[in-house]
């Protein structure tokens, strides 16, 4: 075996998101398992150079790991002929600006989503890295998912027959941060920082409904403030400007209709953090994070409506749980699992198509999702191309 020593700058891992998934569940768990096989005599190990703007928070990050670099100067970092592929999970205000110097360096990109603020942003990055010649790709971890892994089989298998809809809830009680701390941070509620849900869950909504049941068409938003005001990290208040909750309608391709409710101020009453409820002709099924459920045609009990008299049953118990079949090794980290296939594109030319023009996508439907709500009507969403 051949050890290839890849080096990856990664801006903005002293986040959360970017600690825990990408440097910690992804980058060092690689590491662990002794690198990346690309499966022609060549393992890639990745090398991690932290950077960020607290050199304090670099410097305890990478002593705590076992890294040894780091820096706070991006442009000296992109500057490293040894330097091959440029991580952003920063900011969504900070990301376009450092994506475009990247891509000028000549650097692969992979990056968080939202890929920029607007479509505009979105689009020119693309169309920069294709002109560039240089491999590009965007975080859509949701589609690796244990629960939407097992979703997908089922499509790919005909249970449901023809797909009618698909309902999804997500989201969870944020604490305001007065009582108890912030499980977000406060530039999450605040819209002149990038901040709002729309923003934030609307392009996973994208790429989970392109990639599984069709194109979106068309969207239909209410979006609301529910809690104006909140507490920031250093227990000051502050004015919420950002949208903390989204009613969203869906229309898709070959006439499946999506409803999808996001949001922050939802104490959760369902198996997990975020569930799809899909109903065909043929079969429906529940999925969450890790789980799905499922229930045949032939399986379907007849409800008979009946206010009057108590439930003798439990609706829940009526569905069959989906086997954790996946093999010897079960489903690895989402994260991790598409940095894996990206590096193999990288290096191995594997195909890959999760990029920035689909990245724009996300950042499309967001953008007519806040248009739809503002206006209050239903939004055609165009197709885009480079």
């Amino acid at each position: 075996m051949t050890r290839k020593t890849v080096r990856i700058a990664m801006n903005g891992v002293t986040g959360r998101m970017g600690h825990h998934q990408h440097l910690v569940r992804s980058i060092l768990a690689l590491r662990e398992q002794g690198g990346l096989d690309l499966g022609d005599g060549t393992v890639l190990w990745p090398e991690p150079v932290l950077v960020g703007r607290r050199e304090h928070a670099l410097r305890a990050l990478a002593a705590r790991h076992g890294l040894e670099h780091c820096s706070t100067d991006l442009d000296a970092v992109l500057a490293d002929p040894t330097v091959d592929i440029y991580f952003d999970a920063q900011l969504t205000s900070a990301r376009e600006d450092a994506i475009k110097r990247a891509i000028a360096a000549g650097k692969h990109i992979y990056t968080e989503k939202p890929s920029s603020t607007g479509l505009d942003g979105a689009l020119a990055l693309a169309r920069l890295a294709e002109g560039a010649g240089i491999k590009h790709g965007v975080v859509q971890d949701k589609l690796f998912l244990p629960g939407l892994l097992k979703l997908k089989r089922l499509i790919d298998g005909g249970f449901f027959g023809r797909i009618l809809s698909i309902r999804g809830e997500f989201g969870y009680w944020v604490f305001e941060g007065d009582w108890q701390p912030a499980q977000r941070p406060s530039w999450n509620y605040r819209s002149e920082d990038g901040g709002g849900i729309v923003v934030d869950m609307f392009p996973h909504w994208e790429y989970v409904l392109h990639e599984l049941f069709g194109r979106v068409r068309s969207v239909q938003a209410l979006t609301a403030t529910h809690v104006p005001q909140r507490w920031d990290e250093r227990d000051k208040p502050y004015d919420a400007t950002a949208d903390d909750a989204a009613y969203g309608i869906f229309e898709l391709d070959g006439g499946a209709v999506a409803q999808i409710n996001s949001s922050w101020t939802v104490r959760v009453n369902r198996d997990e953090l975020v569930e799809f409820q899909v109903d065909g002709t043929e079969g429906s099924a529940v999925a969450g994070l890790r789980n799905c459920r499922v229930q045949h045609r032939s399986a379907t009990p007849k409800p008979v409506w009946n206010p009057d008299l108590p439930a003798t049953h439990s609706f829940r118990d009526q569905w069959q749980e989906v086997p954790d079949n996946q093999g010897p090794g079960g489903f690895d980290n989402g994260f991790k699992a598409q940095w894996e296939l990206f590096l193999k594109h990288v290096y191995a030319d594997a195909p890959y198509h999760w990029d920035l023009l689909a990245g724009a996508r996300g950042v499309q439907l967001a953008e007519l999702g806040l248009k739809s709500s503002a206006e209050g009507r239903r939004v055609e969403v165009p197709e885009i191309s480079l």
